[in-house]
């Protein structure tokens, strides 16, 4: 089996770095490598003692035998200016390479290959926006960014080039100039706004489903975005929900004809050119959590005391992003020698390097974990320009213009104009404004004149709270300051999930959540008149929450809020709750059993890699004629008990065959650079077309299939001789694990295509088990193969009974420097679905103690 049979990916950065590393691949090559001193003079120093300037009291950092680090300190500016240099000792590279994305950066590194890159995320403008929440940071938050841009600058002013990082080798051989800038508080505040990015939610369903009014029919469009389905899959809140009345959809009329040609009716061609420019920038962006898609999700459930064996609440959370190295996480705990006012922090978990504070974990009272609420908070909207004017209402209102300068490493500067309508950015072509003058104003207003542009609402474009949420969040201390801290939470929308040493649980929806008028946000607007838009926000006393339900648990993985019509109106694209229903059904069935959950239950949850369309689906196939490769399906199937598993040969044939189905059912009749992306929608899309035959989605004239039967029988048969070219004749040697390979990918080097900077920086590949819209979450993009594109990011399970009972794990390891110790040493363990015990206290941090470092003044 060749993996180049299956997995065609790219990353849209290190794709474009190749011109960067073809000297480089050359000069190892010939020289033999970098060198073992090369590779592990950039290790951190780990024992022993470091004077650090502008510490007020010397700081311990104990670290265990997988290099995770737990910083102790007599005050919160030590402890962050710790925190911030030891992010910095395991994590720089990384840290770097993100701020000069955030900040549209890239081709100071890497040259005029990430000209179109910059320019996008500069229209954006993260940075802008990044910079302004720090000026309004209050004076104690501010402080604390402050204290830990301080360690980092301590780290780099003790290091550079090949000191701070491999990468920086490898760098310095195409462009050796580059040295990096001390690090700012707006370095950590704009990785927030890629972290929205990346959970933006449905800004590419509204694009393709603009797209797809070219193709399909009305009828056969709504049947490809099916609602979710209210009566078979869970709410989070289950009908509790807290807060006020029903807040419906605003309208400020029935829109005009005009209005309509955007909003509902069939795009016009100038309208879809624009739409895909944006869908190809979009591609193009680099994705710092991974590959966004269908599959970014979360979750995350808390069972209450009363059904635990200690007595105490249990709370389960794993992220799904996309998989890279180094990890997206950074574990760590954070701890003031004694818990004060001044100095209110004893917290513990999973840390975004470059950023202050733990994002997910647990204090010394309360636990939290996170999911992805996945409100509609972004709108695309088609605009009517003549020149560097906009139409709204009949009339020309000029574009906001700023002009964004470029610096190219071995290049010219290159200019880059930046327009913008009321409402945000223009975000399609945006190549041709870079390096242009802008064009003349034209007289008149006529059809010619006109050209068609796209512009981009979003709530993160706006400066808001979310700098300070996270230090509140771990100073919390029981249910209302979590909830005021939660309130401040405001980009990304999360699913926030609670559990305290006094035995409560809770949930709470937070962030800024627009309300409009003139739609529902599923599709590009009119950008042309005031009658599409939005019209305020959702208040934060009307987002759902609920404090200790009636049956004892709360489960979120992504799936709808609330009961249909309750609770403010989020979006129209929640996850299809198939990941929900299972865990729902999971915990109900551990609470209903005479033993009570245990920590080592969640776990086993999280592990679970039940398939439910192939519940759906196998039955079908085995009321099929049984001849040739249709029977042989049978066999194989008939006993299965429909677990992805890796080492299973039927779990290997099923996603073969799905993939083969949807590929011959749907792909022929969907347009170009539009393919079935499997993943929970699709899995409803097939479900509810199961219960209809005859369903037109179900005839091929030119296949000679006609009905339900036909389709199924055709695609079994295509399956299994795709199954034999990619895994032999033998079946009893299948296994899913050979087809469903994690490779780990450095983000920026690692995906090169030349083959000796891959093998410096990627590790794997590793089988797994689980899959799309399983609980195990370790989803496949369909158009790309079978190859993980998605991941259980990390695993937490805390016990709020006993918190050194708790486990964790993280998908690679604490280091980012390739060849260390620490770099890839926890994946064996997460993709096995085993976890790490997650030493709290004193006594249990000291006994799990490998390394000891103080920081002094």
């Amino acid at each position: 089996m060749r993996r180049a049979d299956y997995d065609t990916r790219r990353h849209p950065v290190s794709r474009l770095i190749v011109r960067v590393v073809a000297v480089v691949a050359v000069t190892i090559v010939v020289v033999g490598g970098l060198g073992l001193w090369t590779v592990q003079r950039s290790f951190p120093q780990t024992e022993g003692e470091i004077h650090l300037d502008g510490l007020e009291a010397p700081v311990t950092v104990t670290r265990d035998d997988a290099g995770i680090p737990q910083l102790e300190a007599d005050s919160a500016l030590d402890l962050f200016a710790a925190q911030g240099f030891v992010h910095a000792q395991d994590r720089f590279w990384e840290m770097d390479f993100r701020r000069h994305v955030t900040s549209g950066r890239l081709a100071e590194l890497f040259g005029e290959s990430q000209v179109e890159t910059d320019a996008f995320v500069r229209t954006l403008g993260w940075r802008t926006v990044a910079e302004e929440e720090v000026a309004a940071l209050d004076d104690v938050s501010r402080s604390y960014y402050e204290a830990y841009a301080r360690g980092v600058n301590a780290y780099l002013d003790s290091r550079s080039g090949a000191d701070l990082s491999l990468e920086y080798a490898v760098l310095g051989l195409q462009n050796p100039g580059y040295t990096p800038e001390p690090w700012s508080p707006a370095d950590s505040v704009a990785w927030l706004k890629a972290m929205a990015w990346d959970l933006r939610s449905n800004l590419e369903d509204e694009i393709e489903r603009a797209l797809l009014t070219t193709a399909l029919e009305p009828e056969r469009l709504a049947e490809l975005y099916p609602p979710y389905p209210y009566e078979e899959h869970p709410t989070i809140t289950g009908g509790a929900v807290e807060g006020s009345e029903v807040r419906q959809l605003q309208s400020a009329g029935d829109p005009t004809p005009d209005d309509g040609e955007a909003a509902s009716g069939p795009l016009t061609e100038d309208a879809a050119e624009a739409l895909t420019t944006v869908r190809s920038a979009l591609r193009g962006l680099p994705e710092l959590l991974g590959q966004a898609g269908t599959d970014i999700g979360s979750n995350a459930w808390v069972v209450s005391g009363e059904h635990t064996a200690s007595g105490e609440p249990l709370l389960a959370n794993d992220p799904h992003l996309g998989p890279a190295l180094p990890s997206i996480w950074y574990q760590m705990g954070l701890r003031c020698a004694t818990v004060s006012e001044a100095c209110p922090f004893d917290v513990a978990g999973f840390t975004f390097s470059g950023l202050p504070g733990v994002i997910i974990g647990h204090n010394d009272r309360i636990a939290w974990g996170f999911t992805n609420l996945g409100p509609d908070v972004a709108d695309l909207y088609i605009e009517r320009v003549v020149g560097d004017e906009s139409e709204l209402d009949g009339a020309l209102r000029p574009l906001d213009v700023r002009t964004e300068t470029i610096r190219v490493a071995g290049g010219e500067d290159v200019e880059v104009r930046v327009r913008s309508t009321s409402r945000g950015p223009i975000v399609s072509g945006i190549s041709d404004q870079i390096g242009t003058i802008a064009d003349d104003y034209r007289e008149g207003f006529g059809e010619a004149d006109r050209e068609y542009a796209v512009s981009l609402q979003w709530t993160a474009l706006t400066p808001g709270r979310t700098p300070t949420a996270i230090f509140a969040m771990n100073a919390a201390r029981d249910w209302e300051a979590f909830r005021a801290a939660a309130e401040r939470f405001e980009v990304p929308s999360q699913n926030l999930l609670y559990a305290d040493v006094d035995g409560n649980i809770g949930y709470q929806a937070p962030g800024v959540i627009p309300v409009r008028t003139g739609s529902d946000g599923t599709r590009p607007q009119a950008g042309w008149t005031s009658r599409t838009g939005w019209v305020g926000t959702v208040p934060f006393t009307e987002l759902p929450t609920v404090f200790n339900p009636p049956s004892g648990y709360i489960v979120t993985a992504n799936n709808a809020v609330a009961p249909r019509r309750q609770g403010p109106f989020l979006t129209a694209d929640w996850d299809a709750g198939y990941r929900a229903d299972r865990i729902d059904r999971l915990v109900r069935g551990l609470i209903d059993r005479e033993e009570p959950v245990t920590a080592e239950d969640m776990s086993a949850v999280q592990a679970d890699d039940h398939n439910a369309v192939a519940e759906r689906l196998v039955p079908l196939l085995l009321e099929l004629d049984a001849t040739g490769p249709v029977d042989e399906a049978q066999d194989l199937l008939r006993d299965w008990d429909y677990r992805d598993d890796a080492a299973s040969p039927s779990a290997a044939f099923f996603n073969v065959f799905w993939k083969t189905l949807l590929d011959e059912t749907f792909r022929p009749r969907l347009p170009d650079g539009l393919p079935p992306a499997g993943g929970s929608r699709w899995f409803l899309v097939v479900d509810r077309l199961l219960d209809r035959p005859s369903s037109p989605w179900w005839r091929d004239d030119a296949a000679e299939v006609d009905g339900l039967d036909q389709a199924i029988g055709r695609s079994v048969r295509l399956a299994w001789e795709e199954s034999t070219r990619l895994m032999g004749t033998d079946t009893t040697r299948w296994s899913w694990g050979d087809l469903h390979e994690l490779e780990l990918r450095n983000a920026t080097f690692g995906s090169s295509g030349i083959t000796p900077i891959e093998g410096l920086f990627n590790r794997g590949p590793w089988a797994t088990s689980g899959g799309s819209s399983e609980v195990n979450a370790v989803g496949w993009d369909l158009p790309n193969g079978y190859a993980v594109d998605w991941v259980p990011s990390m695993r937490q399970v805390i016990d709020l009974a006993d918190f050194d009972g708790s486990t964790w794990i993280n998908l690679a390891g604490s280091s980012g420097h390739a060849f260390h110790p620490h770099y890839v040493d926890q994946t064996d363990a997460w993709a096995a679905n085993e976890t790490r015990p997650w030493p709290y206290s004193r006594a249990a941090i000291e006994e799990g103690a490998v390394d000891r470092l103080v920081l002094s003044p």
